[in-house]
């Protein structure tokens, strides 16, 4: 796998979460971005307390600081993707939504990152409704497990009145199919957290299945595996691959970096998204 090396690599601009471990949010991004050749810019729109055992609290930023750094960084550098992860509350949704606004012609990834806001269900609820109403629509990509499908597609219908006692109800072939109409152009339906031998991916358009692929599932369990899908699906967006040959790469980069992954603390284990810089004969153990 190589990458352009321009001299003006493309810029891809991510609103996330600090994740001080580097496993997720928006040091997972950076990492991810730079390894693919791109330039990443970022808006931190919270701050996770965590370690690499898991989240203790998140604190959101004000709605105005967010949309500020965001605002100033566009006003200087052209932004080729944008990159979309676990913003912290209902405001900073709406401040985002606002500003992507103004951009309808670049490709944005979602990930709704739902494992950094377990805990607090109602809040998380609460956020995933307005990412449904307010930024889906503009979305080009949702990277996301049948667990965030069937919560984002349930918090869309239960914002919109719908009869609880279907909500319960709801598969997830429907659940793809309503955030499509919403506006969503396509959902990268992550299978890592499904049983069997093999992690399948599936991207799914208005038209029905795009691609599937299958890949060897892994043993042990990792920190920022979804971030860095999402990631390396932004940053071959801005290098300017279509959507279902940027899924196919990002996933190709994914499990290059999960089976490097190394474990720096005393929980999770980390993808390595500079495999290709490492020595070969690294003993990961």
């Amino acid at each position: 796998m190589s990458y352009g090396t321009p001299d003006v690599p493309p810029s891809v601009l991510c609103f996330a979460t600090s994740d001080a471990t580097g496993g997720g949010g928006l040091q997972s991004d950076v990492l991810t971005l730079a390894s693919m050749g791109c330039h990443p810019l970022t808006v931190v729109a919270a701050v996770a307390v965590r370690d690499t055992r898991g989240i203790e609290e998140l604190f959101a930023l004000d709605a105005d600081a967010v949309a500020a750094q965001a605002r100033a960084v566009l006003e200087d550098i052209p932004v080729h993707a944008f990159k979309l992860g676990l913003i912290g509350n209902v405001e900073n949704v709406a401040a985002i939504a606002e500003i992507l606004s103004d951009y309808p012609d670049l490709p944005l990834v979602l990930e709704p990152a739902l494992s950094y806001a377990e805990g607090d269900e109602g809040a998380a609820d609460e956020m995933l409704a307005a990412l449904a109403e307010l930024v889906l629509p503009q979305v080009t990509v949702l990277v996301a497990s049948r667990h965030e499908v069937l919560r984002l597609a349930l918090a869309s219908l239960e914002d919109a009145d719908a009869d609880a006692d279907t909500d319960e109800q709801l598969v997830l072939e429907d659940a793809v199919a309503h955030l499509l109409e919403l506006g969503l152009e396509y959902v990268l339906l992550t299978g890592a957290g499904e049983p069997g031998p093999q992690v399948v991916n599936i991207l799914m358009g208005a038209g029905g299945v795009v691609r599937t692929d299958a890949w060897e599932r892994l043993p042990g369990r990792f920190l920022g595996a979804g971030a860095t899908l999402a990631g390396a699906v932004a940053a071959a967006l801005a290098h300017g691959m279509e959507v279902p040959e940027a899924v196919r790469e990002a996933q190709e980069f994914t499990f290059q970096a999960l089976t490097g992954a190394y474990r720096p603390g005393m929980g999770l284990a980390l993808p390595d998204r500079f495999f290709w810089a490492r020595p070969e004969e690294r003993d990961d153990a």
